[in-house]
């Protein structure tokens, strides 16, 4: 096994991070601009920097984790996901399940709650849980932490802050436990193949498989569509798209937002 093989193999094992489920040139990217912070010139420099100082270990994490994130994060999927899908979704059932497949540190599944407490507020007879999940441990305790920076807050207004969050002595906010009381984070691999629910409503997967290679990607895609119950919604990054071996799955029920529904 060469260097690179060696390093990687490291990392797998040590961070819990399947480096093969990415694209070569994205995982070597992402380690030379590593390198370049620590001075180390060829990956076995790297591998014997990394064994000798753990706290590197942490900036490699994120460094390919890419957990960059903020509450209603490109804001008109949120706007369909309010006026249409949900709407859509309770006129056949009175629980609404939802995955919020690679979750990060939290934004996006407490976004989604925000929605729902007010549509549960406005109809008490609804009921909802999200299972928000993600590989990194580190990221899913901030998550469940529920702590947040004003700067992650840009797009909420006071109206939702005030009701939603509690603002701390330090200057960050906290989420309310009636949020949290509608997630469940849980530490799960996207290349497991495993779902962590069947019929499920609604799944958001937003800007994570663009990472993954081809064959990782389908595989996911297949998993998401198999978890889902009849005409269940599926929803990508705008940049991320379906393969032409996929499109037998899903109809395209809004192509600029990336929404997707199951095909019966």
């Amino acid at each position: 096994m060469d260097d690179f093989g060696l390093l990687i193999r490291f990392i797998e094992n040590t961070l819990g991070i399947r480096c093969s489920s990415y694209k070569e040139d994205y995982i070597k990217r992402r380690l030379l601009s590593r390198m370049r912070s620590t001075n180390c010139i060829t990956y076995q420099d790297y591998l014997n920097y990394l064994k000798a100082n753990p706290v590197e270990l942490e900036k490699l994490r994120d460094a390919l984790t890419i957990n960059v994130t903020e509450f209603f994060r490109d804001s008109d999927v949120y706007e369909l996901i309010k006026k249409e899908i949900f709407p859509a979704l309770i006129q056949n059932r009175k629980r609404l399940r939802i995955w919020c497949a690679g979750c990060s540190t939290g934004e996006e599944p407490y976004s989604l709650a925000m929605i729902l407490s007010d549509l549960i507020a406005q109809n008490p007879q609804i009921s909802a849980q999200i299972y928000a999940t993600d590989i990194d441990q580190v990221v899913l305790q901030k998550a469940k932490q529920g702590i947040y920076p004003p700067k992650t807050m840009v797009k909420l207004s006071e109206s939702q802050i005030r009701r939603h969050f509690t603002k701390l002595p330090d200057g960050n906010f906290q989420v309310k436990p009636h949020l949290k009381e509608l997630i469940r984070f849980r530490t799960h691999d996207l290349m497991s193949g495993v779902t962590v629910a069947q019929w499920l409503d609604l799944i958001t997967c937003r800007n994570v498989t663009i990472y993954f290679n081809e064959q990782q990607k389908e595989s996911l895609v297949r998993m998401f569509h198999g978890a889902l119950g009849s005409r269940g919604f599926y929803i990508m990054g705008k940049t991320e798209y379906l393969g032409r071996t996929l499109e037998n799955l899903f109809e395209s029920y809004n192509s600029i937002q990336k929404v997707y529904i199951k095909k019966v």
